[in-house]
């Protein structure tokens, strides 16, 4: 039985075929080799299932972890020979379609297993049978002692399901003994299972299995990615060097591993990642990986788990040849730093220097790095437990720093406790509640290094302790941070336990100043732990339960970061509102309709079909995935909703309902709900769920009061001070028009006022507003404030000014911006491209040729419509 969801082709709505009503897949456990030289990733997947009804737990004891580690020593050698069997390395097909063999052999009666799968050569699939595992005979033969007759499909049914139902406080043996039985090998009647994959699935079927109840419950899937998936890139980082990360594209992970993308189908995994030995292999995580190196390849072996379910979309995967940012760089590398091509310009490094880096510089930044990168042989304590060292992290002492130390994580004693699945909640441990700053690492190219430690390294902590002191308890115990590759498509993408941070948002100077745009942007991500993580939309089309929370904890947490008064604060929030309403102002006025909605399937949110399949309402529309609607409406409706209960009640309120729905998927309404609950002096003045729908999550443009606000806004006193630095520089420009460019004529000496990053993009917007302005006054404005060197949003409304008024002195500040800040970079290629400007038009074709290898596929395929 195949799901009933027909999606069209022609639209834009990403679909979601996996039947999770039927069967939901428990646990992964991922088993990759990376080959560079190929651009693929190959191995295999075994999928833990369970049935959605029907399904009977056993209670028998479990084995002994000693006994488990004795099974353990079947090391990856044994799983290579297994999909070497399958024939994992053959070529893979390139067309949509691909089927086993005998597909066509089983009926159309037969229960089909549905998994979410794009882009991938599918090898082999076949069952799982545990019991020819021998650490688990005892538990069979307990199993067969109580059920005489009982065959081996239905004792590994019995075993998976007792596996699965293990309590979290056996969470290492669970783990153990997934890793045991995803290594045992097939049917001894090897029979394979049969599948079929097409454009966005794929389906297995077993002969003569008619429901969930009867099908596998363990099934292993051999495959091999493919080097243009649309979930896996394949580029270089600034050091040249070849690397791969999981994009976080719309299709999400289902061109990395067949996988049940739906929200509901939540999991957990473990992955064994096999890499060349010099590179750093990163991944979601609950503790870092000590790699062990293979004595037979030049590969290392790293592993990752995690505890906690999540939807399969949250899987990432980093693996390059990065370097660990440390707090103080060695004289060897700041040489090196020197001598090397600076990742601002676009030469090729010199030669040899790459080698160099590989094999010399890892061991100079301190033991702590080379303890992870080159890989120490794995310690187990007592009963098996690994002994995790932390030597490679970070634990700032912010009392060093006169951080504020005050424990802000206390709450008073609401009744509210964890109402999730069971599984090892840190909302519960008394020692998580009062850790301020998680272990944290930041990795990044050679090239980026001193940025990286400018930038994030010393305001990483900082950014930690206020956000735990904003929302408490830290959701993930350890974070690491990844500089990624230029061709990044957005500033920022946060993952369970990791970040991929931009290049875009590094200081570009040596020093600490204009550094908010990479702290706001760090705390926007931190924010994505309690909004979009440990809590997740139901349905995807909500996007604004992620983003829109992140952007208004944002300014919260920064500010906090930053240890603001309250009248800076709000000042600074009032010049960040302004800017945000200027942008989606401009947004809504050149965008359809449609894809200015909130909640576009509106009263059907959260539906899905008969067997749990649905779609994604305009995922794969190529305009939206530049818009950012979801983050500025979203943010605009939280202020709103802040200002009628009071900003410090609402924050309170952040963190009952952190507390009330960790680890839990919502929709809308039950944020907006339980705060009616919470302060029913809202409905009284009219402000109902059904008018909060219709004024803001339901309806296109922009609500009554956001306009109404505005305003206020406007006359905000950093505001009021850009404007008359406006006027100055618009006096300046008057005094220059008409005159002969041949006459040197002096400059008027003008006072102007330093000015806050954000105050300089406002200044910027407000210029580009003018018709005309003179070349002594871009020259003037670049040499005042240094504008090639601020930040990429400044350096971006600057190049919109170079742009629209053909100050071709400054062309050379344009390309650079398209090279190095591709995540913001497309909307300039179109302002090229209108002005019918030949120099212009001519400047445009030359980035793109530089860096369409490396670029997004979504911007590149954008951006070749607007120039070619």
């Amino acid at each position: 039985m195949e799901p009933d969801l027909e999606i069209n082709p022609n639209t834009n709505d990403l679909p979601l075929r996996a039947n999770t009503n039927n069967i939901l897949v428990r646990h992964y456990v991922l088993d990759l080799t990376v080959h560079f030289d190929r651009k693929v990733i190959s191995g295999s997947v075994v999928l833990f299932l369970e049935p959605c009804s029907g399904v009977n737990a056993q209670g028998e004891e479990d084995g002994t972890v000693e006994d488990i580690t004795k099974g353990l020593g079947k090391t990856t050698a044994n799983m290579e020979m297994v999909c070497d069997k399958a024939g994992i390395g053959s070529k893979a097909e390139d067309d949509d379609t691909q089927s086993s063999l005998l597909w066509e052999t089983t009926s159309d009666c037969d229960f089909t297993l549905v998994l979410d799968c794009c882009d991938l050569a599918v090898i082999n699939i076949e069952e799982v049978d545990v019991t020819s595992v021998s650490v688990m005979s005892s538990h069979h033969m307990e199993f067969a002692s109580d059920s005489s007759g009982v065959s081996s499909v239905d004792q590994n049914a019995a075993f998976i399901q007792k596996l699965i139902s293990m309590p979290s406080s056996r969470w290492r043996q669970k783990h153990q003994f997934f890793l045991l039985c995803s290594r045992a090998p097939g049917p001894q009647d090897g029979i394979s299972l049969q599948f079929h994959r097409d454009r966005w699935s794929l389906q297995v079927r077993k002969k003569g299995i008619a429901s969930p109840q009867q099908f596998p419950r363990a099934v292993r899937i051999c495959y091999e990615t493919r080097p243009t998936g649309g979930s896996v890139r394949w580029t270089k980082d600034q050091d040249k060097r070849v690397c791969v990360y999981t994009a976080g594209s719309p299709i999400n992970n289902r061109a990395l591993f067949p996988c049940q993308e739906p929200p509901v189908a939540m999991s957990t995994w473990q992955a064994t990642v096999r890499a060349p030995c010099e590179c750093v292999v990163l991944m979601s995580g609950e503790e870092q990986a000590v790699p062990i190196e293979d004595g037979d390849t030049l590969f290392s072996v790293w592993s990752y788990y995690v505890t906690m379910p999540m939807p399969a979309s949250t899987f990432t995967l980093a693996v390059g040849h990065w370097s660990q940012v440390t707090a103080e760089i060695p004289a060897e590398f700041e040489r090196s730093v020197r001598n090397r091509t600076d990742c601002g310009k676009m030469a090729m490094p010199r030669p040899g220097l790459g080698h160099w880096t590989e094999l010399g510089l890892l061991s100079g930044l301190g033991s702590s790095f080379s303890e992870v990168v080159k890989g120490s042989p794995l310690q187990t304590g007592s009963g098996g437990q690994t002994t995790r060292s932390d030597s490679a992290f970070c634990y700032s002492s912010l009392e060093d720093e006169g951080f504020s130390v005050t424990d802000y994580s206390g709450m008073v004693n609401d009744g509210i406790s964890c109402s999730h699945g069971d599984y090892p909640c840190r909302f519960a441990e008394r020692e998580a509640r009062s850790q301020r700053v998680i272990p944290h690492r930041v990795f990044a190219p050679v090239c980026l290094m001193h940025k990286a430690q400018i930038g994030v390294l010393k305001l990483l902590p900082r950014c930690l302790a206020a956000a735990h002191a904003v929302l408490g308890v830290h959701p993930f115990s350890r974070l690491d941070v990844l500089i990624v590759p230029a061709g990044f498509s957005s500033l920022g993408m946060a993952s369970p336990h990791i970040i991929f941070l931009s290049q875009s948002v590094l200081c570009s100077g040596s020093e600490e100043k204009g550094s908010s745009l990479c702290g706001s942007r760090m705390c926007h991500e931190i924010a994505h732990s309690w909004f979009g993580l440990v809590i997740g939309a139901r349905d995807w089309t909500e996007e604004w339960i992620s983003e829109g929370f992140a952007t208004y904890l944002e300014d919260i947490i920064w500010a906090k970061a930053q240890q603001l008064s309250l009248q800076e604060t709000g000042d600074q929030s009032d010049l960040k509102a302004l800017l945000r309403w200027r942008r989606l102002s401009d947004e809504l006025q050149n965008s359809e309709e449609e894809l200015q909605i909130l909640r576009p399937n509106m009263e059907n949110t959260g539906l899905v079909s008969e067997f749990g399949s649905s779609i994604v309402k305009h995922a794969l529309n190529p305009d939206k995935t530049f818009m950012q609607v979801h983050y500025l409406k979203g943010y605009f409706l939280l202020r709103f909703l802040a200002s009628q209960v009071g900003e410090q009640q609402f924050i309170d309120f952040f963190r009952l309902f952190v507390k009330k729905y960790h680890g839990q998927l919502i929709l809308s309404q039950d944020f907006l709900r339980m705060l009616l609950i919470t302060f029913p002096d809202m409905e009284r003045k009219g402000l109902t769920l059904s008018a909060i729908y219709a004024d803001w999550l339901d309806r296109p443009g922009i609500p009554k009061w956001l306009y109404e606000r505005s305003a206020v806004w406007s006359q905000a006193r950093l505001v009021e001070e850009v404007k008359t630095e406006v006027v100055k520089w618009i006096l300046l420009s008057q005094s220059h028009q008409g005159k002969s460019r041949k006459r040197k004529r002096m400059e008027p000496k003008v006072n102007y006022k330093e000015l806050l990053s954000e105050q300089l993009v406002l200044l910027l917007e407000l210029l580009l507003e003018e018709s005309e302005l003179s070349v002594v006054t871009l020259r003037s404005l670049q040499r005042t404030y240094n504008l090639q060197n601020q930040d990429t949003e400044v350096k971006h409304r600057w190049c919109e000014l170079v742009v629209k008024h053909a100050y071709t002195q400054a062309y050379g500040h344009v390309e650079s911006f398209l090279v190095n800040d591709q995540a913001m970079g497309v909307y300039l290629y179109g302002e090229l491209m209108i002005h019918e400007d030949a120099e212009q038009q001519a400047l445009a074709r030359r980035c793109l040729s530089l860096v369409q290898e490396e670029m997004d596929q979504s911007a590149r395929r954008v951006v070749q419509e607007m120039v070619l």
